[in-house]
């Protein structure tokens, strides 16, 4: 029984001595973190690339949106007109709607394609900008660790408004 007791308050030292060191180190750790989100959201660059995909793809935008109201209209039109049409003439017609139809779907995918994967573009290299930045600002401040995602960030540890400051410095 002895023994057992003693072995516990053995225990018992040393996990007081490892918390007490790991609490003694926690408080040398440097920790930061930097919220992705927010400089994808927030940043002049960000702003700026957002502005440039919007005037890129304006006119086969506003070419689509013409060719989707078009399209609405000779299916109105067949709608109102189909039954005082010959068959013939219907069965063309709602031919050549689905004809149109499937040119729109095929013109709006490759629009939705070409725009995601400028957007992608864009992305990636407005992020490899700011972690270039965050890889300066932990030398620079001597950070052991800074993060990208996590469940709570205290004000003191976020430093995504310096990132922010000096990528839209550095434009």
């Amino acid at each position: 029984m002895r023994r057992t007791a003693g072995l516990l308050w053995g225990v018992a030292a040393v996990l007081s001595l490892l918390a007490a060191t790991a609490a003694v180190r926690a408080d040398e750790l440097k920790i930061g973190f930097v919220s992705t989100e927010r400089i994808m959201r927030e940043s002049v660059a960000a702003k700026a690339a957002e502005a440039r995909l919007t005037q890129e793809f304006a006119k086969r935008d506003k070419d689509l949106q013409e060719l989707g109201v078009k399209l609405k209209a000779t299916a109105d039109k067949l709608d109102k007109d189909g039954p005082v049409l010959s068959e013939a003439e219907r069965t063309r017609q709602q031919r050549d709607l689905q004809d149109m139809d499937r040119e729109f779907q095929r013109r709006r995918r490759e629009f939705q394609e070409d725009l995601n994967q400028r957007k992608n573009e864009e992305l990636q290299s407005l992020l490899e900008r700011a972690q270039r930045i965050v890889r300066q600002l932990a030398e620079q401040e001597k950070y052991d660790v800074i993060l990208q995602d996590a469940v709570y960030v205290g004000p003191r540890a976020d430093v995504t408004d310096k990132v922010l400051k000096t990528l839209d410095a550095a434009k």
